[in-house]
């Protein structure tokens, strides 16, 4: 059983780190509750579970063909019992087409806990730019 805040938020993104790094659209979307809510890093809403798998399933066949991520929890703390927030570090690596690179990003996640199961309910992810 995970006890901490880092560690649920730990196990949840490395989760997400081996369904992007997959390139699996369906299995990133497992790990959010059916009504979350995903800021991308352009501030566009997605809302719903299906609606982000569909997404993400989406830039894997495109501009993120190829991509890898590499996630960090920065921080986690516990809102309440079954409420955390988390910060997570990120690098994206692009293998090709104009955005090609390495990209660093900070994600904020709301994780919470339903009938015993830890899923992200709200995912916002902001672009690191340099100075």
């Amino acid at each position: 059983m995970l006890a901490t805040p880092e560690e649920v938020a730990t196990a949840i993104t490395r989760q997400l780190e081996t369904a992007w790094n997959a390139g699996d659209g369906h299995a990133y979307g497992a790990f959010f509750t059916e009504d979350a809510n995903y800021i991308t890093v352009l501030g566009h809403l997605i809302r719903s579970r299906q609606s982000i798998a569909g997404a993400h399933q989406g830039i894997f066949h495109t501009i993120y063909k190829g991509s890898t991520v590499r996630q960090t929890v920065a921080d986690a703390r516990a809102l309440t019992g079954d409420v955390i927030i988390a910060h997570v570090n990120i690098v994206l690596n692009v293998p090709s087409g104009y955005i090609a690179g390495d990209h660093n990003a900070l994600q904020t996640l709301i994780i919470i806990n339903r009938d015993g199961v830890w899923r992200v309910a709200h995912f916002q992810n902001t672009l690191i730019v340099p100075h």
